[in-house]
């Protein structure tokens, strides 16, 4: 059986409510005429002594609502004459001959009110169809900027995150390289007359570059290699490759090279998201054991990150952490789906989905 979501069927059940003022005038008109022969009809058989002149409201009401108010009072005219024209045909007779004037004008001074407020009533409800319309469009448009601004303040953030990267490989990096030189120079010198402190030296030199290889990395992780299309596979590995040698526990990566192409913006936020996930394995989750997978098929691309720490903690008060929160972020914005959960074997699995552009 074919399964329908909430929103699907109440959206069904709405078209179906609103199919009927869809109907052409000319069909409203027809059924009021045919409402007043039937209950006109209904009135004579049922003779003079049993009143029906409300029925005809039927009749007045839908035109009131569906056509407009000047038809509206033709059909009241009509109900009046039809339960007149019953009533005497069914032999009713009166005393006086303005009795039956009376009546007809009472019965038809109150189909009038009704038109009327059957009228207020129908522009009240076109002004707040109107109005949600107006509204509805509004907070379209609001969505959509608000969507812009975000993606326009990631990419701003991005290219900060790589301007600092570069800035850190072109000059701090290049610095501290030519600051091992020097010392590398200045060391063999005093190794070469043999003066006192040349092994202190030698260790200087060996902090400063260890300081360089810091310095790259943290290059390459404010600003990666160019992942555009299969490049994402080889960041991914490389980002592996780094947190292995700089954690204690063990990082690698299962994938293949990709074949889909993914523009920049969606490779970068999936590196990034990856990236989120295992510092946070790192930090957070005291994991022994990461792995960073990439999944292509046929029309999408999954990336996964397990590891085999504590697994995600109960939230606090005020919802997940911001690392979470950063990666839904990052999913919604290029299109994906995004989910974080404790595995059943223990520690915790990110998963990010995508479709292919």
């Amino acid at each position: 059986m074919e399964s329908i979501s909430p929103p699907a069927a109440r959206a069904r059940a709405g078209s179906l409510l609103s199919q009927p003022s869809r109907w052409p005038r000319w069909a409203y008109r027809v059924a009021a005429f045919g409402v007043v022969l039937v209950v006109g009809g209904v009135d004579y058989l049922t003779g003079h002594e049993i009143l029906l002149s409300t029925f005809y409201l039927v009749a007045v009401a839908l035109a009131a609502w569906t056509v407009g108010p000047i038809f509206a009072v033709v059909i009241s005219l009509l109900s009046v004459g039809a339960w007149l024209v019953g009533d005497l045909a069914a032999g009713a007779t009166y005393p006086q001959a303005f009795v039956p004037v009376w009546n007809a004008a009472i019965i038809l001074a109150f189909y009038l009110i009704v038109i009327a407020l059957l009228g207020r009533l129908r522009a009240v409800q076109r002004d707040l169809e109107i109005r949600v319309k107006q509204r509805t469009v509004a907070l379209t448009e609001e969505m959509a900027e608000r969507e812009r601004l975000e993606r326009e303040i990631l990419d701003v953030s991005e290219r900060e995150r790589r301007r600092i990267g570069r800035d850190l490989h072109d000059t701090l990096g290049q610095l501290l390289t030519g600051t091992a030189l020097a010392g590398q120079v200045l060391h063999e010198k005093l190794a070469a007359r043999a003066v006192e402190g040349a092994d202190e030296s030698a260790r200087i030199i060996a902090l400063v570059e260890e300081a360089i290889e810091m310095t790259r990395g943290l290059a390459r992780g404010l600003d990666p290699v160019e992942i555009e299309a299969g490049g994402l596979a080889q960041g991914l590995r490389e980002l592996a490759t780094a947190t292995d040698r700089l954690s204690s526990g063990r990082c690698e990566y299962q994938g293949e090279e990709l074949t889909m192409l993914l523009d920049s913006a969606t490779a970068t936020h999936l590196y990034r998201i990856a990236q989120e996930a295992v510092t946070n394995a790192v930090r957070h989750g005291r994991a022994s054991r990461i792995t960073i997978r990439l999944d292509e098929f046929e029309d999408r691309l999954r990336l996964t990150v397990h590891d085999d720490g504590v697994g995600i903690a109960a939230p606090a008060r005020g919802g997940a952490g911001m690392g979470l929160r950063i990666m839904a972020h990052r999913a919604t914005v290029i299109g994906g789906t995004f989910q974080a959960r404790s595995a059943p074997e223990g520690g915790t699995t990110v998963v990010c989905e995508v479709r292919e552009p």
